[in-house]
């Protein structure tokens, strides 16, 4: 209480909450929303105090989206009357966490905001409140129903090598009837194929994803927004293994190619590191004759979510 007999709102100041990349912010956010939801928060006011990211207007516009779950402020802090928080959460620099490289990142998140990870039930864990916080906006050009296709990823070291994406363009054009719509530009032209650049916005972004009937992605952001819609998702993860990131999605089909690097390594030392991650895609087999069992599988998935 104030010497005036009022209440004092304390705040809970989450320092770099959470981190740099689009998808770390969806899932560090999720986490949020379910600690907040299970009380291990309490009554405090929260703020996030991130580092400016200049020119990364999608996950700015992810903090924008998330303004009823916290407040966020930019390093360095100023206010007009600034006053200490009263209580801080320091998770900067948390990919070189130990901890972090061996747990799930909904978990390590929860953990570090007080929550029992193992009292958060797996719906709790999963990426809707994006749905409800974000007003998605279709792009005019897209075609009504479509397969989405995204190979590229923050980091160079997950993208999805060249070759893999033609093929698998060639095969997801042979196995289903649906236009296709891919975040990486072809080497191919198709009637039923069309490229879609960058997007200009995370509406946009959620307005893409929104659409699909099956996203077939690499280890990237577009895994965790596509959560957000319960769209189908086939996803590769090359560097991290899946239960790290997508253990709680009811409709993901994940697949590991583990690449010869160090475990849950975050991002390339030298282009042997780029290398060893772009061999790993081709690990099960050069001519990827079992990318098409696979593809068909994912396939059946989008088929039975439509029809339940």
């Amino acid at each position: 209480m104030s010497p005036g007999g009022h209440r004092i709102e304390r705040r809970l100041a989450v320092l770099n909450g959470f981190g740099m990349t689009l998808g770390d912010g969806v899932i560090g956010l999720s986490a949020l929303s379910a600690a907040r939801a299970a009380g291990a928060l309490g009554e405090r006011r929260l703020v996030l105090v991130r580092k400016p990211l200049f020119g990364r207007r999608l996950i700015n516009a992810l903090y924008v989206a998330a303004r009823p779950l916290a407040d966020t402020v930019w390093f360095p802090y100023r206010a007009a009357r600034p006053r200490p928080f009263e209580d801080r959460i320091d998770i900067r620099e948390f990919a070189f966490d130990p901890a972090f490289r061996r747990v799930a990142m909904i978990d390590y998140f929860l953990a570090r905001l007080g929550a029992d990870p193992a009292a958060i039930p797996p719906s709790g864990r999963r990426n809707l409140w994006l749905a409800d916080a974000l007003r998605p906006q279709r792009l005019r050009f897209l075609p009504p129903r479509y397969v989405l296709v995204s190979p590229r990823a923050a980091m160079a070291l997950r993208s999805m090598p060249e070759p893999f994406h033609a093929r698998l363009l060639e095969l997801l054009l042979a196995l289903q009837d649906l236009p296709i719509v891919t975040q990486g530009r072809p080497s191919m032209q198709h009637s039923r194929l069309v490229y879609c650049p960058a997007v200009a916005s995370l509406a946009e972004l959620g307005g893409l994803l929104g659409g699909a009937r099956l996203v077939v992605s690499t280890d990237t952001a577009t895994v965790h927004l596509a959560d957000a819609w319960s769209v189908p998702t086939l996803a590769f993860f090359v560097t991290h293994r899946p239960e790290w990131r997508v253990r709680d999605y009811p409709f993901c089909r994940a697949v590991h190619l583990p690449a010869a690097l160090p475990p849950a390594l975050e991002f390339a030392r030298d282009t042997g590191d780029l290398a060893r991650a772009g061999a790993a895609w081709f690990a099960p087999g050069r001519d990827l004759a079992w990318l098409e069992p696979l593809l068909a599988a994912a396939l059946a998935d989008s088929k039975a979510r439509l029809a339940a």
